[in-house]
């Protein structure tokens, strides 16, 4: 059921016009909640209550999310028996329930080593000025978890969760060296090896010879074997009980930063790689 809304006469009133367009969000977001079906309608219930310092009454949800008085009553009443809602000690109405609070909990919980990590990024990105990405291995490719871009005007655009080849680049040649040699060998030889640029390394031999060097050193590199022109460089994240978790990495055009010259700052990723570890500690409360 979509909600009417009619617009205000008075003219000037600045007041009465940022109140008309709140209420025109809130249509347009109670709208597009809907069109999720039982799931948007219980998100926009959800919403009206968490937004509410007071117990929400029944009229209160209908009126706000436009709802028909059935179609309200049922989610609510599923809501509260999940746990997600429960009735105001003194039957005023809705509050948030348990299972609502412990979601909140868990969720500020988990976003919170996040936002550290981004922050570890950026503080790398700012002292490189060049772009550094957090990447981990997806069968043969590499998932950017986070990425903070450099802010070159030709920088490297990749959004967090963008794909990326394993046995080209940096950080996936690092997770590839962390592999047992059957296991290695196996994983080469089942993905595709298409040769991207005149550096790419494609042949079995050549790749196992490769991460040879990579296992020893600890350091993943990409030489312009993806993208021509642009050198990486990576270091991993290792969890407290050795377990290869990720790898941070330093990309740029040659023409700004030689390979060479990005070595120079494993140190300092080094550095961000045991701090970003540290996130994933038991009981971190970071």
């Amino acid at each position: 059921m979509k909600t009417r809304t009619t617009k205000l006469s008075v003219v000037g009133n600045s007041s009465d016009e940022g109140l008309q367009r709140t209420r025109n969000a809130d249509v347009e977001r109670n709208e597009q909640l809907a069109e999720l079906g039982i799931a948007g309608k219980a998100f926009s219930i959800l919403e009206v209550i968490s937004l509410n310092p007071d117990p929400t009454t029944m009229p209160e949800i209908i009126r706000t999310t436009g709802m028909t008085k059935p179609t309200a009553h049922r989610i609510v009443n599923l809501l509260v028996d999940m746990g997600f809602l429960e009735r105001d000690a003194f039957d005023r109405g809705f509050i948030e329930g348990a299972s609502l609070v412990g979601l909140a909990y868990r969720t500020l919980a988990a976003s919170a080593p996040r936002s550290l990590r981004h922050t570890i990024l950026q503080g790398m990105s700012e002292l490189v000025g060049e772009t550094c990405n957090y990447g981990v291995l997806s069968g043969g490719e590499v998932v950017y978890l986070d990425r903070v871009e450099g802010k070159w005007p030709l920088g490297l655009r990749f959004d967090a969760g963008s794909r990326v080849p394993a046995y080209c680049t940096a950080i996936g040649k690092l997770a590839l060296s962390n592999l047992g040699e059957p296991e290695l060998r196996a994983a080469i030889e089942a993905m595709p090896r298409p040769s991207y640029t005149a550096n790419t390394i494609t042949e079995v031999g050549a790749l196992l010879n490769a991460f040879k060097n990579i296992r020893r050193d600890g350091i993943g590199t990409d030489n312009q074997e993806f993208m021509h022109g642009v050198v990486c460089v990576s270091v991993p994240v290792i969890g407290e009980d050795g377990r290869f978790l990720g790898g941070i990495a330093i990309s740029a055009p040659e023409a700004r930063m030689t390979l060479n010259g990005m070595l120079g700052f494993v140190p300092q990723m080094k550095d961000a790689a045991t701090r970003l570890s540290a996130t994933y500690s038991r009981g971190s409360t970071a």
